[in-house]
């Protein structure tokens, strides 16, 4: 019997390596720094990117799925728990690190 999560997992991987390539190339690049609630709850226009990236990709190739974004939320969309599958998205997980170029969180 094969896994039927599987496809998902997949797709997720897919979308990671992806994402990460943009984290990448964003570290080239001067980095724009936004406050969110604190001085230390920082988001960056990667952030927002790669979670739009993400969200996008996903709902085309699963459209049912729904979705809880961290940087959506943040700018006040809900997060709404259903019975759908839902993709609980961080984009860059360590923001701060990225901000200041501490890449060893990034690449391992």
């Amino acid at each position: 019997m094969t896994d039927p999560w599987q496809e998902c997992m997949d797709y997720a991987v897919a979308l990671a390596r992806k994402a990460g390539e943009v984290v990448r190339e964003a570290l080239k690049e001067e980095i724009s720094i936004m406050i969110k609630s604190s001085p230390a709850d920082l988001v960056t226009i990667t952030d927002q990117k790669v979670e739009n990236m993400i969200i996008s990709s996903i709902k085309e190739k699963f459209p049912s799925h729904s979705f809880i974004g961290e940087e959506s939320v943040a700018a006040g969309a809900g997060s709404i728990l259903t019975d759908d599958p839902t993709w609980i998205i961080d984009p860059i997980d360590g923001t701060t690190n990225f901000v200041h170029r501490y890449i060893f969180e990034f690449f391992f």
